[in-house]
């Protein structure tokens, strides 16, 4: 089909409050808009000023109410256990009301704060869907995540309530979590009044007296009770949740997301970007902990009217290369949204795509990759191996939703490898020089996006107005400072080349890391790499590249290093300062797939570090340091 972009694009830059008024339609409002955007509201401007809506009766109850209960909402398929279930829109409804009235028990209202700390479980989705029908505000905070940052959270948010799980699952082991609640409780200063539980078989945990209750016991009075809770009508600038961004060091940063522009972006999204229907089967590969669980498996495909997959498991080991397959052949998935680092696993356990072949999808229509950037060779890859198209997309935690797109539901447009495509409807995408002047065509700079931001994005950080404005509003005025590089071509694409931090000023020279990663994935014995900026006395900083080879490669690893130093210096010149390459077992990354590059740095570097709090496995970085130590780089830790 021919693509739409252009005039869809053009529509929202001639009318930017009627497009949003006209998406918003779609959804249902107890009480309209007063305005659509109101621009001396905020930091920055509030969307859909005056209207109250609810995001769970959105979300559930009207397609209910619509003769769509007995259609299926959720499917939970968990590698982990061999559990298989499917939850119809009634069944959803039924439980959200029972956990809803759980809370409203506690003495949970309106405005007030929950801290989910949960595994991949439906009851994990059913409660922010509780939390949004009686208007508090929910944080999700990654299961597993340290004491101390957990600590931190409970006090920034101000939570009065904490539901967890007695522990979530890795391949081979149980991870505890109600230790790491129990020392966090003990480390915070706000001391949340109660503890709801949800014991799993693999590891049950001991309940305390007084604060802890048990889940599943008190969901099932309340459900057989026959909990009829209502929806409480919140404002569409009200806080539907608070989520804490990755850094673990000073005060968290709570990105703030409201009920109506939230509610409107996603909808949008999921049909003009992705191209869902409702009815259809749409899968996000996250976790609940992170951005693109809260935006595309909970929210939006429930907005959507589609269903959403829960998936406990990993990409490859749970139990092999062709699990993400087995679950879309299965489910009938349509759409597949999953991290770019998780096909560099799958391409490293299966180059010939053997286990894709094993499986028969004739329904499924196209991969989204995003939450990292997606290298050419491994774009490439997934073309070959799905006959699908594969889409790079790229946003932040911040806007919630994609900035720049290929959009399915609008028709595709021509593909570039190596860029994320077009502005969506909502944003105009900027270069800007370290001075905030326009940069040319073609030209490395700071990635800006023109104020005002679009529905969906956050209006602030929780409690810290000021805050925001220093973070992302302050360096160049007018603009929201996206803290990436990139460039836009001649032909308007834009090329997210690293982050602002991974520029590499090698003697005056500004060198992109994602430009020499793209070059090194390109050697056929490397299945995924990254590069990182160490300290030289001379030039500043030069590049240092990691490798992880292939599966079965039995070359020497001399040589492949010495021919991707080569590589480098073929591809972007003897500019690059490109002399070191070390092949790795593993790269060091967080449990959403992103590799840590800032800390390879520091060990690189021989500075003090400390140990990640979002680290997926602490010992890759012992990994790391020995391989710098054998090539004389140093290593200190905090």
């Amino acid at each position: 089909m021919q693509s739409e972009y252009d005039q869809v694009y053009a529509a929202w830059k001639s009318d930017p409050e009627g497009f949003w008024e006209r998406a918003a339609e779609g959804l249902d409002w107890f009480k309209p808009s007063e305005q659509v955007f109101a621009a001396d509201d905020g930091v920055h401007g509030r969307w859909f000023t005056g209207a109250e809506t609810n995001t769970c009766y959105n979300c559930v109850d009207r397609h209910v109410l619509a003769g769509r209960g007995a259609d299926t909402a959720v499917i939970f398929d968990s590698p982990m256990t061999g559990a298989k279930r499917r939850f119809s829109f009634g069944d959803v409804l039924r439980e959200v009301k029972a956990i809803a009235a759980v809370l409203i028990g506690l003495g949970v209202g309106k405005g007030d704060r929950v801290i989910l700390y949960m595994p991949m479980v439906p009851e994990a989705v059913f409660s922010m869907l509780a939390c949004a029908r009686i208007g508090a505000v929910h944080s999700v905070v990654f299961g597993g995540f340290a004491a101390n940052e957990l600590a931190s959270r409970i006090d920034d948010s101000g939570a009065q309530l904490v539901i967890t799980a007695s522990c979530g699952l890795e391949p081979g082991r149980a991870v505890a979590y109600k230790p790491l609640l129990d020392l966090a409780m003990s480390l915070a200063k706000v001391k949340p009044e109660h503890c709801l539980v949800l014991q799993r078989p693999e590891l049950v945990a001991e309940l305390l007296t007084g604060r802890d209750i048990d889940f599943e016991t008190a969901v099932m009075e309340e459900r057989e009770r026959g909990a009829d809770i209502a929806c409480t009508p919140v404002g569409a600038t009200d806080p539907l949740y608070i989520l804490y961004t990755s850094g673990t060091t000073g005060q968290p940063k709570g990105v703030v997301r409201d009920n109506g522009g939230h509610m409107v972006a996603l909808y949008w999204s999921l049909s003009a970007i992705f191209g869902m229907k409702p009815g259809e089967v749409f899968w996000a590969v996250s976790d609940i902990g992170w951005v693109v669980g809260h935006s595309y498996i909970v929210y939006a495909p429930l907005l959507a009217g589609v269903t959403t997959v829960v998936f406990e498991g990993k990409p490859v080991g749970t139990p092999d290369a062709g699990t993400f397959w087995r679950i879309c052949a299965e489910h009938q998935v349509k759409v597949l949204f999953a991290a770019p680092t998780a096909f560099r696993a799958i391409r490293r356990d299966d180059p010939e795509g053997d286990f894709i072949k094993a499986y028969r999808m004739p329904h499924f229509r196209a991969l989204f990759l995003a939450g990292e950037r997606a290298d050419p060779e491994t774009l490439k890859w997934a073309e070959r191996m799905l006959g699908v198209p594969v889409i790079d997309h790229w946003w932040q935690t911040e806007t919630g939703w994609p900035i720049v797109a290929n959009p399915l539901g609008l028709g595709l447009l021509p593909v570039k490898h190596g860029s994320p495509s077009v502005p969506m409807p909502g944003y105009a995408v900027e270069i800007l020089d370290d001075a905030g002047h326009p940069a040319p065509a073609g030209t490395l700079g700071n990635v800006v996006l023109r104020l005002p931001l679009p529905p969906g994005c956050l209006p602030t950080l929780w409690n810290a107005d000021e805050r925001f404005r220093a973070v992302y509003l302050t360096e160049f005025p007018g603009y929201y400072k996206t803290a990436d590089a990139g460039y836009i071509d001649e032909g308007g694409y834009l090329f997210i080349m690293a982050r602002t931090d991974d520029i590499i000023n090698c003697a005056g020279h500004r060198l992109s890391t994602g430009a020499m990663e793209e070059v090194c994935a390109r050697h056929p014995d490397v299945a995924e790499c990254a590069v990182v900026g160490v300290s030289d006395s001379l030039k500043g900083q030069v590049p240092c590249g990691f490798l992880v080879l292939k599966k079965n490669v039995s070359r020497e690893t001399v040589a492949i290093e010495n021919e991707v130093v080569r590589l480098i210096r073929d591809e972007i010149g003897p500019v690059a300062c490109f002399k070191t390459a070390i092949v790795v077992k593993r790269l060091p990354k967080t449990r959403s797939g992103k590799i840590l590059r800032g800390t390879m740095q520091k060990i690189a570097d021989g500075v003090p570090w400390k140990m990640p709090a979002t680290i997926d496995d602490p010992a890759i970085l012992d990994e790391i340091g020995a391989a710098l130590r054998e090539r004389g780089y140093g290593s200190v830790a905090l």
